[in-house]
């Protein structure tokens, strides 16, 4: 048996803000995916998954006994699958924070709840809401508390705009402009993170009156203008707006951003050749980079693993 694919997302903009009202945009990343398969392969890797997937089913069979009406699954065939040494074969690296369990996530769903939402219908905002609510539990497996916009991505492969936490959108972006020489990009801090920790630094900080205004009056405006500026294809403002906000977030987000790379963060803030931002909570994992011009960002970060998100 083997599952249909689904792939990795980023998200653009909105990190840890999006649960205090700013804007987010989240974009599928086809270069990484994983599906749900059984087959003869016994690797550690392999039962491992198959392990945690277990666990899983329990979880799902207690969620769905709890809330019947938000979705049902047919359990009897996942366990069986699961029996059978189902595993989640996927390339995305976990704790980098472009959505492994959500990937994991939005591929059970697809195989085994009944009356499913589907790509195919009108998805109005109510489909995509209900959606979100499913995935959000479901994910909460794995992360403790989760969005479900990691798993909606992953399953609807488009990008999302999230507008404020009960309004979500599909959306569209411009078309990438692959002669471009400006990009943005993934740094590989070659960290794995855990996304729980990063979450509770943030609600901490909000508890302190000065974090709060900074996150309202700077954090979320320099987002919601860089989200605007992104769908409407203005560079040189997208640019001018990610400066501002890599600066904000190099000042009061410095627990979430590994120690040896706030010189290099600075680096870029001083010589504009590229700003850099959380890609997901922090921590490790993936760190966002946006530039004018990627042959010198990569020249001036020639130290560390880049792959190219999307050209402009």
């Amino acid at each position: 048996m083997k599952g249909p694919l689904f792939y990795s997302k980023i998200l653009l903009f909105g990190e840890h803000a999006i649960n205090k009202g700013s804007r987010g945009l989240s974009i599928p990343y086809n270069f990484f995916n994983g599906g749900l398969k059984v087959d003869n392969n016994h690797t550690d890797e392999a039962q491992k998954s198959n392990a945690s997937l277990k666990r899983f089913v329990a979880y799902l069979e207690t969620m769905q006994q709890e809330n019947p009406e938000l979705v049902t699954f047919n359990i009897e065939l996942l366990k069986r699958n699961v029996e059978a040494g189902m595993y989640f074969d996927s390339s995305i690296p976990q704790g980098y924070g472009i959505g492994s369990s959500g990937a994991l996530v939005a591929a059970v769903y697809d195989q085994y709840a009944e009356n499913k939402i589907t790509v195919l219908e009108n998805l109005t905002r109510e489909k995509l809401l209900k959606l979100k609510q499913i995935f959000s539990k479901m994910e909460s497996f794995f992360h403790g508390t989760s969005s479900g916009l990691d798993p909606l991505n992953s399953y609807l492969s488009i990008p999302i705009l999230i507008n404020s936490h009960d309004n979500i959108e599909a959306t569209g972006i411009p078309t990438q402009s692959l002669e471009g020489k400006g990009a943005v990009f993934l740094l590989d801090s070659g960290m794995v993170k855990e996304t729980a920790p990063m979450v509770s630094i943030f609600m901490e900080s909000l508890k302190d009156k000065g974090f709060r205004a900074m996150v309202k009056n700077q954090f979320v405006k320099y987002t919601d203008a860089s989200i605007d500026d992104f769908l409407h294809g203005d560079v040189k403002s997208l640019l001018s707006n990610t400066k501002k906000l890599s600066k904000v977030v190099l000042n009061n987000f410095k627990p979430m951003i590994p120690e040896q790379f706030h010189g290099i963060w600075q680096k870029g803030l001083d010589s504009n050749d590229y700003y850099l931002k959380l890609c997901g909570s922090g921590g490790g994992g993936y760190i966002l980079g946006f530039t004018h011009d990627y042959d010198k960002a990569k020249e001036a970060l020639k130290d560390y693993k880049l792959e190219v998100v999307y050209q402009f």
